[in-house]
């Protein structure tokens, strides 16, 4: 009788497309699908599709102004979408990222009110302060899953109004401009706690850069060339499996938590010392809910996440110019990248479907047409 070997080996598939233009078409096929759709919803609301997307292309890349201001939404993003991979690798859906963001925000600003030094030493503070903030509202979403078997997903959901309601209450309270009643936000920062941009006008610097960078490699390595990210792994195909073979979930799913948390609040630190120089109630600008979107466009791939996050970032900033220009809405934005997700997510699983059934076609075909030698 043939070993399983040679039936797997009948089995193999005969390509006659190239694997690279086979991956290439799932990839690009539902990106140039949702451009479709949308240009079709221009069209049926009576607006030109190409003024429109030339709007959005020069309010994303018009001048190095606009461009600078994509990076600086491209930095929180990514960070958001970096700690999202992490969370997302352990089978957890941490919807509370906003939250983690918020405070992220509130820790920076404490730290920005109360300590007066030179930037060199401020602002390494600042982030890891931020870091800090983010992380511990995390676990707290972590606490719940493990020990309180409260869904992530609900627990986040109430954990961000939380968050909101504690920076309405700082902003109004304890930490209200002197003589003003208004929602608009804290005191300016004093000037060492701002973010040092690039000459020119540009709102963006190298320091958020950097961050955003070095936490995307640390985060890449980790998951994928270390005993950590095998276990993370682990626990996020089946949590049950990987707690009978002696592995720690509740630590490895609460420092899930923590880390995405730090990389969130890093975001949260952009976002007061690089953006606003303040506290604001929408600190975190949706950039936690839209690096969801990032990682599931990316297909949970570390490598990805920066080209897709900058593409999220143009199209934002971008669909800003619509109003102004076409009196569309610019929602738009946000409608061509839902598509987008919609498709991909979709097409993933209708291309898993796929190869499942022609593998499994090709198994039993090679099984049938395997002669059985009757032993003597």
């Amino acid at each position: 009788m043939q070993t399983d070997q040679a039936i797997e080996a009948k089995a193999a598939p005969a390509r006659s497309v190239p694997k690279f233009w086979a991956n290439l078409a799932w990839g690009l096929g539902p990106i140039l699908l949702g451009l479709i759709l949308t240009t079709l919803a221009l069209v049926a609301v009576g607006a030109d599709p190409w003024q429109a997307y030339r709007v959005m292309w020069n309010g994303a890349f018009g001048d190095p102004v606009r461009i600078g201001n994509v990076v600086l939404a491209w930095v929180p993003l990514l960070l958001a979408s970096v700690g999202l991979l992490i969370t997302f690798t352990a089978g957890l859906w941490n919807i509370g990222i906003e939250g983690q963001i918020v405070f992220g925000a509130i820790f920076t600003t404490w730290a920005a009110r109360s300590l007066d030094l030179p930037a060199p030493l401020l602002i390494p503070i600042l982030f890891l302060a931020g870091a800090l903030g983010g992380a511990l509202w995390a676990l707290l979403a972590g606490i719940l899953k493990t020990y309180g078997h409260v869904h992530e997903i609900f627990g986040g959901l109430g954990l961000n109004f939380v968050a909101t309601g504690v920076t309405l209450y700082l902003i109004l309270g304890p930490w209200a401009r002197t003589g003003i009643a208004s929602t608009s936000g804290t005191e300016l920062f004093r000037p060492s706690a701002w973010l040092p941009t690039f000459p020119n006008g540009l709102a963006v610097g190298p320091v958020e850069i950097l961050v955003a960078l070095v936490a995307l490699l640390i985060v890449y390595f980790a998951l994928r060339g270390t005993l950590w990210g095998l276990k993370l792994k682990a626990i996020g195909k089946n949590t049950r499996s990987a707690f009978w073979l002696g592995i720690p979930t509740h630590r490895y799913m609460l420092g899930a938590f923590a880390l995405c948390g730090a990389c969130a609040g890093l975001a949260g630190t952009v976002q007061a010392l690089g953006v606003w120089h303040r506290l604001i109630p929408s600190i975190s600008g949706g950039y936690g809910y839209l690096g969801i979107l990032v990682v599931l466009l990316s297909g949970f791939q570390a490598i990805g996440l920066p080209f897709v996050a900058f593409f999220f970032g143009a199209v934002t900033k971008g669909s800003v110019s619509l109003p102004l220009d076409l009196q569309l809405d610019s929602a738009l934005g946000g409608v061509l990248q839902g598509i987008i997700v919609l498709l991909v997510v979709l097409s993933q699983g209708v291309r898993a479907r796929v190869q499942r059934a022609s593998v499994s076609a090709r198994i039993d075909s090679a099984v049938l047409a395997t002669p059985v030698v009757e032993e003597s």
